[in-house]
């Protein structure tokens, strides 16, 4: 099976490809506020963004750009990758780049249409994510779609200029 465009109530979930690079998606991995709990930590170049989606559609991720049904604007990323078929679960992960939609339900209607066909029509039976446990936000969300917390790592990265741990979290699909 492989990726293909999927829709919910507001938004467009689009097969991510090279149209999605942008200024305006290369300005959210530059931006403070939206990398502060990311790995990247900001100084991205275009040609750093374009060899990074590229790699991600060549290697064959699930990788979807998360677009308002309404205006067609691209406001965020999510994915599942990698895929691991043995122990039939995928690992989770979402960027929601667009502050001014922030906090409107994106990235909850976002995560449950994609869990949704993974378990759906993936099959797979379960979905880890790896997140700051500073990013509250986040964690509130992910336990808020049923995701739990299998582990905290301790002093994993420096994060707003702290030490902070990371969460291994895992939801597992309705028949397991």
């Amino acid at each position: 099976m492989r990726c293909i465009d999927l829709t919910s109530e507001r938004l467009l979930l689009k097969r991510l490809s090279v149209d999605h690079i942008s200024t305006a998606y290369l300005s959210w991995l530059n931006d403070p506020g939206v990398n502060r709990y990311l790995e990247i930590k900001g100084r991205q170049t275009l040609e750093m963004l374009t060899s990074y989606v590229k790699q991600h559609i060549n290697n064959g991720v699930y990788f979807w750009a998360i677009h308002l049904k309404d205006s067609n604007k691209h406001i965020g990323n999510i994915k599942i990758d990698p895929i691991n078929l043995e122990q039939n679960s995928g690992e989770y992960g979402i960027l929601m780049g667009d502050k001014i939609n922030w906090g409107k339900g994106f990235a909850k209607e976002a995560s449950l249409r994609i869990i949704d066909y993974c378990f759906e029509e993936l099959k797979l039976s379960r979905l880890t994510l790896g997140v700051i446990e500073d990013n509250s936000t986040a964690v509130k969300l992910y336990e808020k779609i049923g995701f739990t917390i299998d582990e905290v790592k301790i002093n994993t990265g420096i994060y707003n200029h702290k030490c902070c741990n990371s969460l291994r979290m895992s939801l597992h699909a309705k028949n397991e």
